[in-house]
């Protein structure tokens, strides 16, 4: 059953069949293959991976990034970034990483950070002076912190799949997602003076306090939304509708950027965007279960315990699998597929749940980075107007940096669970 499955899926990736439905069909044609169990299971464990109170969560952030990101605040962010970190040699490069830690505060999701800011730093960088693939490089990297730093869709879906604490979870990302911030950043100096890139000229960045009290309404919504999760005020699920209500008030009456036709677009990109990451859930539920029928997890289990007993390694056997995958397959299908699947494993070898949890999601976002499959580049080649080749050797290091953090953050789980377990007690 397994070998049908897989190798299905795997021959329908390579003819370029979207995953949503190269799963679904995997999924179908194994129960036909097999016969072992009616294909109407597949319809019923789509229904039952989407039907959930958390996963309203989903649409709701994706809606607040939209109005969000509409009432101008991208511009507002750039410039508080310019105003930080502008002088630096490199500005636009560390700019565009700052501006993109602030961003994924906002939007939970990496192609929306890669989107929104790599369609504004990428052209800026290009005209001042920056090779396209540097360009690209630091923007598709800087995009990972999208659902590293909280609120985070993947973390969403992780929670409600692992039925972990999904607060908790973005309380952990924190710490990893300044991580990455911070390596980048230092990537991207070292880069920046071998091939003697500019800065910003000190008496041409914007005063530090005006730009932040611009971009303050913007920097407050992360605060408003993890501190009525963590208090008790509302669950992370209400926290969407939250966030919605807040940036159409900020976009109403603050910026006064809104208008009833540009909502009714933004509605209606908002829907597809939804419908499409649903979809792909309920498809990634149904290969999922029958990879739990088949018993893969104890195939894993198995494999695991004769390579090592010792957790730590164990774990990073566990996040050397998933970096391999993420080459070939997009982020959320990983998600919804392995942790059914490895979340008994790793409870077995006593790691904490909102720990993997935290570390899985940053593994699975490194694969929307690395080609060939990586989407975030293939957003920002498509901004800069070059080919994934062409970026692909100035890629290499900014994906080391993000694969160095994740591994610090696995040999020393203090960084992820300290301010969970703090804040908690």
């Amino acid at each position: 059953m397994l070998t049908v499955l897989f190798l299905t899926f795997f021959i329908l990736l390579l003819i370029n069949v979207p995953i949503a439905f190269a799963l679904g069909i995997a999924a179908a044609t194994t129960l036909l293959v097999d016969d072992a169990l009616p294909i109407s299971n597949i319809v019923t464990r789509a229904f039952v991976g989407v039907d959930s109170f958390t996963l309203l969560a989903i649409p709701f952030f994706i809606i607040a990034g939209e109005l969000m990101n509409a009432c101008g605040i991208t511009e507002r962010i750039v410039a508080f970034a310019r105003s930080l970190v502008g002088h630096i040699r490199g500005g636009l490069a560390h700019v565009s990483i700052v501006a993109s830690m602030f961003f994924s505060g906002i939007s939970g999701s990496a192609t929306a950070d890669a989107s929104a800011l790599g369609s504004m730093m990428i052209p800026a960088m290009k005209k001042n002076g920056f090779d396209a693939d540097y360009a690209v490089a630091v923007n598709a990297s800087a995009s990972a912190m999208g659902p590293i730093i909280p609120p985070s869709i993947m973390m969403v879906i992780y929670g409600s799949t692992a039925n972990v604490s999904i607060a908790k979870l973005f309380l952990g990302g924190f710490v990893p997602g300044v991580m990455v911030a911070m390596g980048l950043m230092a990537m991207a100096y070292y880069i920046a003076r071998k091939r003697n890139y500019p800065s910003i000229p000190r008496n041409e960045l914007p005063p530090a306090f005006a730009a932040m009290r611009d971009a303050a309404w913007a920097l407050l919504m992360p605060v408003i939304i993890l501190g009525g999760i963590f208090s008790g005020v509302f669950t992370a699920t209400e926290a969407g509708v939250v966030a919605v209500a807040y940036a159409a008030l900020v976009g109403t009456f603050v910026y006064r950027t809104l208008t009833f036709k540009l909502v009714g677009e933004l509605l209606v990109d908002s829907a597809v965007t939804t419908a499409a990451a649903m979809f792909l859930i309920a498809m990634a539920t149904s290969f999922a279960w029958l990879l739990a029928w088949a018993g893969f997890g104890n195939a894993v289990l198995g494999v695991l315990g004769g390579l090592s007993t010792n957790p730590t390694i164990a774990l990073l056997l566990i996040l050397l699998f998933i970096l391999i995958l993420g080459l070939f397959i997009e982020g959320i299908p990983i998600l919804i597929i392995f942790t059914p699947v490895l979340l008994p494993v790793v409870l077995g070898l006593g790691i904490d749940p909102v720990f993997f949890g935290v570390i899985l999601v940053m593994a699975v976002v490194i694969g929307s980075v690395t080609p060939p499959v990586g989407i975030l580049t293939y957003i920002c080649c498509a901004i800069a107007g070059i080919s994934i080749s062409q970026a692909f050797r100035c890629l290499v290091p900014f994906c080391a940096v993000l694969i160095a953090v994740l591994f610090i953050c696995a040999v020393f789980p203090a960084l992820i669970t300290t301010i969970p377990t703090l804040l908690s007690r």
